[in-house]
């Protein structure tokens, strides 16, 4: 099964007397990285957040918004009451000694030093842990979107390495080919500029077999097919998380392609080396966005 590392979750819930909206946004990353906006109510549960995240997710670059509800019955501040009756009869005896109108105090009253606060309230733990089931239930819901587009992924990836290991086969039915007219090219080019008389038959006959096995590129072709029956294998195992080691898998592939492309010297061999490049950028393009 493939995950995509993009997704979208959310969920909410009303947990005692407040309503809770969890909001995940997921995009590719080389490892877990979490932004995480959450009210006051909750910071002081903010390690216990990001371990449920960690666990649930495992890589790409997250999201995390929860916002609070006012259902009627919250206190978002708190007004201290007793400091605010302390400021009023000192600004209402100096605007009467001043002459200045009563009217505004209590504008200027409540930007006045501590008279508003921030709400003390805090979650039970009871309360803390139906959070936490509503955080779990907004990851699941990500990673649901996270297979869905997963399914796309892994189409698109196997599609490319059957591509690859298609033009693998076609460049194996035009190796032998390839080295019958190199040969014949260098022997050729001693007939017209030595004379077919001036060499040695059997010296030239080990001097090819040495020039013909350093560009030989059976063993590119078979490490190339060995790669790509690999990387098959790593697509239909049972973990999710595979992307790293699928990308590893792809390095290799590119290695072996390079290597057989200086190595060809044919012009048929070098465009399907062009081909199989082209197949392997898209597919490390879209590795990326695997789990």
């Amino acid at each position: 099964m493939f995950k995509s590392m993009t997704g979208f979750g959310r969920a909410e819930k009303t947990i005692g007397k407040k309503t809770f909206m969890v909001d995940i946004k997921s995009l590719n990353g080389k490892q877990f990285d979490l932004s995480l906006r959450l009210p006051a109510l909750l910071k002081p549960f903010e390690f216990n957040i990001r371990k449920t995240m960690s666990e649930g997710l495992s890589r790409g670059s997250v999201e995390c918004s929860v916002s609070l509800k006012d259902t009627g019955d919250a206190k978002p501040v708190a007004i201290n009451t007793d400091l605010a009756r302390a400021y009023y009869h000192s600004l209402f005896d100096l605007s009467k000694e001043l002459g200045i109108d009563t009217s505004n105090i209590l504008n200027v009253l409540i930007k006045l030093p501590e008279v508003i606060t921030p709400s003390s309230e805090s979650l039970s733990e009871d309360d803390a842990a139906a959070f936490n089931q509503l955080l779990k239930e907004a990851i699941a819901d990500l990673n649901a979107h996270r297979v869905s587009e997963g399914k796309i992924l892994e189409t698109e990836l196997t599609d490319r390495i059957r591509n690859i290991a298609t033009l693998q086969k076609d460049i194996a039915l035009l190796d032998p080919a390839r080295k019958d007219m190199i040969r014949e090219g260098i022997v050729k080019l001693l007939d017209e500029k030595v004379g077919k008389d001036n060499f040695d038959a059997n010296r030239l006959e080990q001097e090819l077999i040495y020039y013909i096995e350093k560009i030989d590129i059976t063993e590119e072709m078979v490490r190339l097919k060995n790669h790509c029956d690999y990387f098959m294998e790593i697509v239909n195992e049972p973990s999710d998380i595979k992307g790293k080691k699928l990308s590893f898998i792809l390095q290799e592939v590119g290695r072996e392609i390079n290597t057989t492309g200086s190595k060809a010297y044919n012009s048929s061999i070098q465009k399907l080396v062009v081909m199989m490049k082209d197949e392997l950028e898209k597919a490390k393009e879209q590795v990326l966005n695997v789990l």
